[in-house]
């Protein structure tokens, strides 16, 4: 189940465009169904951290510190692939996600219906 580390970005950070606080929020994306998981941020270390280990890794803006998906409770986020929107300030990750990928323990955070057809 481990993914493959020291993945290698074809971009440096530097060419990003980042948000106001110097980040780029990232759409998680279950690899084999295309279901989308959650929206988080990532700044440089976060970015860099990802790379480094294959798990997806992020910037806690509640809790201001680096967050690495699942590390407390086991519902880690593999890295399968990272893609760029065209305008370089979105990160579309498809990752392999063991258990929930929202904190209130659905496999998504996008769970609440706003409108139906």
């Amino acid at each position: 189940m481990e993914n493959t580390v020291n993945l290698k970005s074809s971009i440096a950070w530097s060419d990003f465009k980042l948000n106001s606080d110097g980040m780029v929020p990232v759409i998680a994306q279950d690899y084999q169904t295309n279901e989308v998981l959650m929206l988080a941020y990532m700044n440089e270390e976060a970015f860099n951290t990802t790379l480094e280990t294959g798990k997806m890794t992020y910037w806690s803006r509640s809790r201001n510190e680096l967050w690495t998906k699942g590390l407390t409770s086991g519902h880690l986020q593999f890295v399968k692939s990272l893609t760029l929107d065209c305008d370089n300030d979105t990160i579309l990750a498809k990752v392999e996600q063991i258990g929930a990928a929202c904190h209130t323990g659905n496999r998504t955070c996008f769970f609440k219906a706003l409108t139906e057809v």
